[in-house]
């Protein structure tokens, strides 16, 4: 599959701006499975400097200023992604007893790498009810994709998904509570559960081809970012799970960036000068197959 994904991020303030500072992950990184062909960031006003780096997960990431003085700030990131293919499920695999205590112990390389993600986040960090919410789904000695999967389906029934009933900064314990959210809080409550178990995993930010309603059109600009958790199987690699429709994760996902939560990984933040004391925010996201390659 290629996919051409159009993410535009429109800012208005009440005063003008003198001056802003912000940084991007918006490129699509590269993985085993997907190749970002092209990615062309605009910024209107146009940015005084622009610099390219790639940060401590590897993900890249564009930092730009803007000086003013301006009410309006677009930035649109337009991106072609190539998916090679889906993830294989790994066939057997340890128990996630067995995960869990290679995790603790081994000195091997790879899990070393992987251990970085076993630990508490500012915006993710396990409690008693996380760890108690977990706990069904990995009862000893069961196969650890066959406890993620597990985990995956309970988190896809036991919530609704609810845009504007949680923020960036609600808490898993809040989550748990109200059984609402978006893909965020399912995100974060899978890691949250996986970190409190002692297996490693990270938040995932990126994108999902969605279609269009029975019998309608694809709404221009009515797609949106998307977020799930990635659990660590040693001997194997990452899985990609989305509890957020119960699935794993396939060739209709894009991956733009991974760390240990939205924190790390958000598409657009900064600091302005000035602005007054409000500000709109409007968000468009496409995300179009043009080309689809026969498997």
């Amino acid at each position: 599959m290629i996919y051409r994904i159009v993410h535009r991020t429109s800012y208005r303030y009440s005063a003008p701006v003198t001056r802003s500072r912000n940084e991007a992950h918006l490129r699509p990184r590269d993985t085993e499975l997907q190749h970002c062909l092209s990615s062309e960031l605009a910024v209107d006003p146009s940015p005084t400097c622009v610099a390219e780096r790639t940060d401590f997960f590897g993900n890249p990431v564009a930092s730009f200023a803007v000086d003013g003085p301006f009410r309006e700030l677009t930035v649109t990131s337009t991106s072609s992604v190539s998916v090679e293919g889906c993830q294989a499920l790994p066939d057997g695999g340890p128990t996630w007893d067995q995960a869990r205590d290679q995790l603790a112990g081994d000195l091997a390389p790879e899990l070393l790498a992987a251990r970085e993600f076993c630990f508490d986040s500012p915006l993710v960090t396990p409690s008693s009810p996380v760890r108690a919410y977990a706990e069904p789904s990995f009862p000893p000695d069961r196969p650890l994709v066959d406890a993620v999967a597990d985990l995956t389906e309970r988190i896809f029934h036991d919530f609704v998904y609810e845009p504007g009933s949680t923020t960036i900064t609600t808490p898993l314990e809040e989550v748990l509570d109200h059984r609402r959210g978006v893909c965020q809080d399912f995100a974060y409550l899978a890691v949250g559960c996986f970190h409190s178990i002692g297996l490693a995993a990270r938040y995932v930010s990126g994108y999902l081809e969605t279609s269009p309603p029975a019998g309608g059109e694809r709404r221009i600009g009515g797609d949106a970012s998307h977020a799930w958790p990635s659990v660590f199987v040693p001997g194997s690699a990452w899985l990609d799970v989305d509890p957020t429709n119960d699935k794993f994760v396939g060739q209709t996902y894009v991956t733009t960036a991974w760390g240990r939560d939205y924190a790390d990984v958000s598409p657009l933040k900064g600091i302005v000068f000035g602005g007054g004391d409000s500000h709109t925010l409007e968000v468009a996201v496409d995300v179009t197959r043009t080309v689809a390659v026969d498997q």
